[in-house]
């Protein structure tokens, strides 16, 4: 795998820090595949994350979102010993993170058939909307009127 060297950018970037962190995160991050998931965008501004929790509880799974990171673990607790011949469905701990971009909110989490589905949504506060400046005329003060009569 490549790996980048971001030290030039750092020095005429200002304010990318956490891009640039998460660039290196990515590049560190090992290739885990469990559990399998779907990132889908429903709307302009609504995505939906559907993880495949097969063999898990919903009480054996837990969300968390904090400062721009949604956790998601999962831990599956035996009560009785199994004596498996084949086993294709890991219920192994997981622990999967997603970075959400600024203002990305977690709606609702719902568990549906072995998949665990997380609504998001990005809502911009009022303030941070672009908005429309309107422009007022002044008047123009080097302008005389050289007769008593105006044209």
């Amino acid at each position: 795998m490549r790996t980048y060297d971001f030290s030039p950018l750092f020095r005429s970037a200002i304010g990318f820090d956490r891009l640039f962190d998460l660039a290196e995160t990515v590049q560190r991050a090992g290739e885990d595949n469990y559990p399998p998931y779907n990132i889908e965008r429903l709307a302009e501004d609504r995505y939906q994350i559907a993880l495949a929790v097969a063999g898990f509880a919903p009480d054996e799974i837990s969300v968390t979102a904090e400062q721009n990171v949604l956790t998601i673990e999962g831990t599956k607790v035996e009560k009785a010993e199994r004596q498996y011949i084949y086993q294709g469905i890991s219920t192994r701990r997981f622990k999967r993170q997603f970075s959400l971009a600024d203002h990305v909110e977690v709606k609702s989490a719902a568990f549906d058939n072995g998949l665990l589905k997380i609504e998001l949504a990005r809502e911009v506060p009022e303030a941070m909307k672009p908005r429309r400046i309107a422009i007022n005329a002044l008047p123009n003060k080097a302008t005389r009127q050289l007769e008593g009569v105006a044209a």
